[in-house]
């Protein structure tokens, strides 16, 4: 069945390459303000940072959309589409209870969401698996972990990755979800900036900047002004939102390597510690305190 749930979706001609081989262009390692926020993006020195600023905006959002598809997804496979917003947070049975009317009849496949949120109508299991795996996919696409392999995010690859999204939750639902399910928000609406916890990573392609060296790259330069005529150059840069200045310098060595680092140097200090007490002369039985030694041989 999922061989046929496959084909019917196309999820081979439409799974996005996950290796981009990189090519003598100029490499972004973007990094936005949490460690998350990375990927690896391709461009040339004669493109405008305008330009540049867009597509790595886009690609950003893109990044951020498939995180929440992701969350919201996995809710969807598990426990159904979300109730009305007037209705989230309620229990049904006590609803019912308390308006003196019977509960709907439940499918073999409710599956009650126990923060009420949504209404319980699960998909059937080898359908749910090939929503989960769609969603992995796009999670896996997304993922920072692309910077360690080396392989270039581009803006189709996502976009890619949410079309198989889309076509998984037809599949899942074919009478279509509501309105308000955010699974279906992401899925047909752009990212807009605002405060909200779900948006506030967002940027505006129209006002985020970029900053390389601690400077910031003028929008009406080409790159080249800044990073010279060599296409094989590889910086690390950083998106902001407007207004924020100059993002934060990033610590000399990595969180794991300053734990590293401390666990070595607390383990000398208490071997230090222990020679020190110690006062004993057993010492003069090692090999190295025999003033015969070289006799010996």
């Amino acid at each position: 069945i999922n061989r046929g749930f496959e084909q019917e979706l196309g999820l081979r001609g439409l799974r996005p390459k996950q290796t981009t081989p990189l090519n003598a262009m100029v490499l972004i390692h973007c990094k936005g303000k949490t460690e998350e926020h990375q990927f690896l993006f391709e461009t040339t020195v004669d493109s405008p940072v305008s330009t540049v600023v867009r597509e790595l905006v886009e690609i950003h959002n893109l990044r951020l959309r498939i995180f929440r598809l992701k969350v919201e997804g996995d809710e969807l496979a598990s426990h159904g589409p979300c109730r009305p917003p007037d209705k989230q947070g309620l229990d049904e049975d006590i609803q019912a209870e308390a308006d003196g009317v019977a509960t709907q009849e439940r499918g073999s496949t409710y599956v009650k969401d126990p923060n009420g949120k949504r209404d319980g109508n699960a998909p059937i299991s080898q359908v749910q698996t090939m929503l989960r795996k769609a969603l992995d996919d796009a999670a896996c696409a997304a993922s920072k972990k692309q910077v360690a392999q080396k392989i270039v995010t581009t803006k189709k690859a996502l976009l890619d990755a949410i079309d198989i999204i889309r076509g998984a939750v037809m599949i899942s639902y074919p009478m279509g979800i509501p309105k308000w399910d955010p699974v279906r928000l992401d899925i047909e609406s752009d990212e807009t900036p605002g405060n909200t916890p779900s948006n506030v990573d967002v940027l505006d392609p129209n006002t985020a900047q970029l900053w390389w060296a601690g400077k910031q790259l003028l929008p009406s330069n080409k790159l080249s002004v800044h990073l010279g005529n060599n296409e094989k150059t590889k910086v690390i840069a950083k998106l902001t939102k407007k207004g924020n200045g100059p993002p934060q310098r990033e610590a000399p060595v990595s969180a794991e390597e300053q734990k590293a680092m401390m666990a070595y140097y607390h383990k000398r200090q208490e071997e230090m510690a222990a020679l020190e007490r110690n006062q004993e002369d057993d010492y003069n039985n090692s090999a190295w305190a025999n003033n015969a030694a070289l006799k010996s041989h």
